[in-house]
């Protein structure tokens, strides 16, 4: 009976783990806020933003919900160590990636919002591509099964 020990997961990695849950769950939250929004809502905003509620294709709010819903799933699958989560987090970075497609080059909420609306985009990008590195690398240790 020659078992082998699975290899010891660092504490660390379940930290970083929940944050990103939470992470991932605050824009699901934000995700939800959009879609809820009433049209007595979207009236009581400035003109050019009321255009951006009002004119969003389908398609981009699908891009939004799989983003969120993709990112929450990936971020749960690592905390139960399961090596799906590398996939799904490639999921949800195509759809964050479809997501600023529409705002940026589609709609150009940088008319609207100003340069500094670039910021949290590029932020989502960045930590969308560390989660899958971090699934990467967890899939190499044989953290996740």
């Amino acid at each position: 009976m020659n078992q082998q020990t699975p290899p010891a997961i660092p504490k660390w990695f379940l930290i970083v783990s929940i944050i990103a849950l939470i992470w991932n769950i605050l824009g699901l939250m934000a995700f939800i806020s959009h879609v809820m929004m009433t049209p007595e809502m979207i009236s009581e905003l400035p003109s050019a933003e009321q255009a951006l509620y009002q004119n969003m294709p389908m398609w981009a709010t699908i891009a939004f919900a799989t983003a969120v819903i993709a990112g929450s799933l990936g971020s749960a699958l690592l905390l139960l160590k399961k090596s799906i989560a590398k996939p799904v987090f490639i999921v949800s970075l195509i759809g964050v990636l479809v997501q600023n497609y529409h705002s940026f080059f589609v709609i150009d909420s940088m008319a609207v919002y100003g340069s500094a609306s670039i910021i949290m985009p590029l932020l989502v990008i960045v930590i969308g591509i560390l989660l899958i590195a971090l699934s990467n690398h967890a899939i190499a240790k044989g953290w996740l099964k």
